[in-house]
């Protein structure tokens, strides 16, 4: 990736230091030029790894994209060094740079991707099929070598799973609770187990076809 044109505006950042945080305004994102970033987001009680980024990742252009505050913190694991940049120079990068364009466009389509199937657990009836959803949501996102049989192991939290499924988390807490009790699901604080996802899948696909 040919970035030389853009070399006075490299910044260093030392092992743990914050790049930025979550929920504070962002006019500049950042490409990595040498060490790991790690993205983490606030999940209650405990912070919750998003990502970690290599070389050549960028990362923090959805507040400039968008115009929103920053959705997670950024920190340095190693000796960082990035390329700041901002819209100013953005249309810039773009033009000389096919493979940022790309990375770009690949995160267009997961946001509609997103949209797309959210709207797709909000119209489900009741709050059992929503979770349900949000799990088959999950799965269609997971690697392939995280799926061995039907068994599904999802590091997520409650919060999450509120948050996809458009319920309170003391709604989400007692739906999740139900699937326990119906051994369905194992679960503790950042790690839920679907004991049958097709279970899952023909809930869900039951609930649908009685819409």
């Amino acid at each position: 990736m040919e970035l030389s044109s853009f070399a006075g505006y490299t910044r260093t950042f030392h092992p743990d230091e914050i790049i930025f945080s979550e929920f504070e305004p962002g006019d500049t994102f950042y490409v990595i030029q040498s060490g790991r970033v790690k993205l983490v987001k606030n999940a209650g009680e405990f912070e919750r790894t998003l990502d970690i980024l290599e070389p050549p990742e960028m990362f923090g252009e959805m507040a400039i994209l968008e115009d929103s505050p920053r959705t997670a913190s950024a920190i340095a694991l190693d000796h960082v060094r990035v390329l700041e940049l901002n819209s100013e120079n953005f249309e810039t990068l773009l033009m000389g740079n096919p493979q940022i364009a790309f990375k770009l466009l690949r995160i267009f389509s997961k946001r509609i991707y997103d949209s797309k199937r959210r709207f797709m657990i909000l119209t489900l009836p009741d709050p059992q099929s929503k979770i349900a959803d949000v799990f088959l949501m999950l799965d269609e996102t997971q690697s392939s070598r995280n799926k061995s049989g039907t068994t599904r192991e999802f590091h997520t939290t409650v919060e999450d799973i509120a948050h996809w499924a458009g319920m309170s988390v003391i709604q989400t807490r007692e739906t999740l609770n139900h699937f326990v009790m119906q051994n369905r699901l194992d679960m503790n604080a950042n790690r839920m187990i679907v004991k049958n996802i097709n279970d899952f899948t023909r809930f869900v696909n039951a609930k649908r076809n009685q819409m």
